[in-house]
């Protein structure tokens, strides 16, 4: 993480789709309360950009984050099959976000007890970018669909290599390379013998094992407590960081970090949930824990431990929670109880 900045802090904010709008404000409500140091550019993205600028990511969007180099983002709208292509994939691209964060950790007690897990996936390569296209056949325009994945040696090694410094400067001690090398043989291939290659500079700090992406899920659901640190590619990581968000509770626990060498962006690794928008009962942690990354990345650890800590006590000591984790709060009373827990 970047070393402190001086205070206010320009970032752009996202508020984003569906439930979006909702958990930002919330999580704006809590910054407030922490007398978090950052100074908002309200920006578009997803539908909500469409809807405001005939584009699902606006040049004005862009032209925030090249200047703050930071931001908050509220899940996006993707519509499934046709219509836009992902304005996720798309800002990733746009600043070679290259390193996908997503920490997960116990808040909630529940069925998996003292999970913390840490996930590292490449983010602009392999099978998620979706480079895809139909070829004819016959009468059917649309006859074969065909879709194409790189990994290329640089991305693989530049990955590995935040990784295990990650590893180091937060005290881990071993990383699991995920892959499908017995079967996508150069895709994945490339990048578990990579990782190994790099893994070579860290001889006696931090450890390195792989497994098949399959064998993998499985063991996650039979013993987690086995693994540490998870380094994936792109698609495998999408598909392990939701199951990781189930071990302790729910996407609305999981946060995200998208990092490069210019820009961070934050955020909530659920999607828009547009089945219970405007109904006041959606989850904001994620959203604020996803802050709370954003907060250690600017150098104000304290502050995120302190968010963290709030939490915890409003949901386990004061039992304030949302539907999806067993409660009846609202969106607006959850953050209440949270806004009193920092007060």
């Amino acid at each position: 993480m970047s070393a402190h900045r001086a205070f206010p802090i320009p970032a752009t904010l996202i508020p984003g789709d569906g439930i979006g709008p909702e958990v930002t404000a919330a999580t704006l409500k809590v910054l407030d309360a922490l007398g978090a140091p950052f100074a908002w550019d309200i920006q578009h993205a997803g539908m909500t950009g469409i809807e405001r600028c005939g584009d699902a990511l606006p040049q004005t969007t862009l032209a925030s984050i090249r200047n703050t180099h930071l931001a908050l983002k509220g899940p996006l709208t993707t519509p499934i099959g046709g219509g836009f292509r992902s304005a996720n994939v798309r800002l990733r691209e746009a600043f070679a976000l290259y390193a996908n964060l997503r920490p997960v950790h116990t808040i909630v007690p529940g069925r998996y007890e003292n999970i913390d897990i840490v996930l590292v996936r490449e983010n602009l390569g392999g099978l998620y970018v979706a480079h895809e296209h139909y070829i004819p056949l016959g009468d059917d325009p649309h006859g074969v669909a065909v879709l194409t994945g790189m990994n290329t040696r640089e991305g693989c090694r530049r990955i590995a290599r935040y990784a295990f410094d990650y590893a180091v400067r937060n005290g881990r001690k071993k990383i699991t390379v995920v892959h499908k090398a017995n079967v996508l043989k150069a895709l994945t291939g490339i990048f578990l013998e990579t990782a190994h290659e790099v893994a070579r500079d860290y001889e006696g700090k931090v450890a390195i094992d792989d497994r098949i992406v399959d064998a993998c899920a499985m063991q996650l659901v039979l013993n987690p407590w086995q693994f540490d640190m998870l380094l994936c590619t792109n698609l495998f990581g999408d598909i392990l960081s939701d199951e990781l968000a189930g071990l302790v509770g729910g996407l609305g626990l999981a946060p995200g970090a998208n990092l490069g060498a210019d820009a961070a962006i934050f955020e909530a690794v659920h999607g828009s949930a547009p089945d219970i928008a405007g109904r006041g009962i959606a989850n904001p942690v994620s959203q604020m824990l996803a802050a709370g990354l954003m907060l250690e990345h600017v150098g104000a650890g304290e502050l995120a431990r302190q968010l963290e800590r709030a939490i915890r006590q409003t949901l386990n000591d004061d039992n304030v929670r949302t539907p999806d984790l067993g409660g009846h709060a609202s969106t607006a009373t959850f953050t209440d109880a949270l806004v009193a827990r920092l007060g």
